[in-house]
């Protein structure tokens, strides 16, 4: 659920450090100290946003008067992150204030597009940079720093809101480099990742999507550990997920609920949007894994589970369900979703009327920040590649199930954090039936 910087790139960003200087990585027109006025832009809401997750992911905070080598270090603390990704140098005295345009092509660099500048005629750049109304001699747009200009804007590192800091010829807004790293994140794929939001006139269609394109996770060389747990009765079930549908949401904004039925997701996004909330929707596929038990019949066949008899007749289930996360756009929209689910999708009795479609008795969602009326919980988890399984307990069980999935297979990665959960689903941990 969480994703963890290297303690390598902590303590990077926490002295601050240089890069050494690489003589290739400017023209010598770039690297020359900065003595222009700075062309200030005003944050944009785009950049604010980027700004919040730089900092909770990253522990990066964009200064008002930054220089080439914290930006750089910024740079590199997001590559340090993106597999396989190569770190970037710059030329020239690090201790110099960053100019707009070498931000633009360190940033460029950074999202590996380099190289598309390099396809750039005159005449096109030309083309691209018209907007920016540079007022430049003619020559000029076959440059370097020409292309590298009309590249950022066409894949969209460079936007409009920083047209007149280019023109300018200044220094680096905070905004402008905050945006750059955004578009970075972004294009090395370390930004959110969702679907759209509860508002869009296509979500349904991207849920449906998603949904039907999604399986019954395998991942057999994990399963063989937690399905041993299952049968030790360490656990009573557990999930599986792929880390590569995270939503990497702003946990202070975020949550992530939990279900089987997709038409109850359906009905919670109508819901939603009923209600006036606007928030960032991810679907993650999840396949939950549960004792079936022998009594129970013949447990047939379906698309949406697959089941495996075991030593004493009884089986293990593995159905087809999702997470959705959501990062809404307050945090007072985030404390509105307990009430709403309470009062339109819990179930308190047989056939209750005014409930969304397939409400539960204990639905399940949760918070990795504390919210009022929610509960704390740990989360025992076990990775394997970018598969991992996460059993939910009650605090004081988790030590031995962690303990269980190490004695299990020691060379496992194997993690508990707390978490907070609604209500009542930790009345479920603690063995209530509603």
């Amino acid at each position: 659920m969480r994703k963890n910087i290297s303690t390598a790139s902590k303590l990077l960003l926490a002295s601050a450090l240089l890069l050494p200087a690489s003589a290739a990585a400017f023209s010598p027109s770039w690297s020359s100290a900065a003595t222009v006025a700075q062309s200030v832009s005003p944050i944009s809401a785009q950049a604010k946003e980027y700004g919040v997750f730089l900092k909770e992911k990253f522990g990066v905070t964009v200064s008002d008067k930054l220089t080439r080598g914290q930006f750089v270090t910024a740079l590199n603390a997001i590559l340090a992150s993106a597999p396989g990704a190569k770190a970037v140098s710059t030329a020239g005295k690090t201790t110099d204030r960053l100019q707009a345009a070498e931000a633009v092509q360190l940033a460029l660099t950074a999202a590996d597009l380099k190289e598309l500048a390099a396809t750039y005629s005159a005449d096109k750049t030309k083309k691209a940079l018209a907007a920016l109304k540079l007022n430049w001699k003619s020559n000029a747009y076959a440059s370097d720093k020409a292309r590298t200009l009309a590249a950022a804007v066409d894949a969209g590192l460079l936007t409009s809101d920083y047209y007149a800091e280019i023109r300018n010829d200044g220094l680096a807004s905070q905004s402008l480099a905050t945006a750059l790293l955004g578009k970075v994140l972004e294009a090395k794929g370390q930004y959110k990742h969702y679907l759209g939001y509860s508002s869009d006139a296509d979500i349904f269609a991207k849920l449906n999507d998603a949904y039907r394109t999604s399986d019954i996770i395998q991942a057999p060389e994990l399963r063989k550990i937690v399905d041993e747990a299952l049968k030790q009765d360490l656990v009573t079930g557990y999930n599986l997920k792929d880390s590569r549908y995270d939503a990497n949401f702003i946990d202070s904004l975020s949550l992530v609920y939990g279900h089987s039925d997709f038409k109850h997701a359906l009905q919670l996004i109508g819901l939603l949007r009923s209600e006036g909330i606007k928030a960032k929707v991810q679907f993650e596929p999840k396949t939950s894994a549960f004792i079936y038990l022998q009594e129970w019949g013949d447990p047939g066949v379906s698309d949406l589970y697959e089941v495996v008899q075991i030593e004493n007749g009884n089986y293990i289930e593995y159905a087809k369900e999702y997470d959705l996360a959501f990062e809404f756009a307050s945090t007072a929209d985030k404390n509105r979703f307990n009430d709403i689910v309470l009062r339109y999708a819990k179930k308190n009795e047989e056939k209750q009327a005014g409930l969304i479609y397939g409400s539960w008795w204990q639905p399940l969602y949760y918070s990795q920040t504390e919210l009022k009326d929610y509960k704390k919980i740990s989360n025992n988890k076990i990775s394997a590649g970018h598969y991992y399984a996460q059993s939910f307990s009650l605090k004081l069980q988790s030590a031995a199930v962690t303990a269980g999935f190490k004695k299990l297979d020691p060379s496992a990665t194997v993690v508990n954090y707390d978490f907070w959960v609604d209500g009542p689903f930790f009345n479920y941990l603690q063995g209530e039936s509603k």
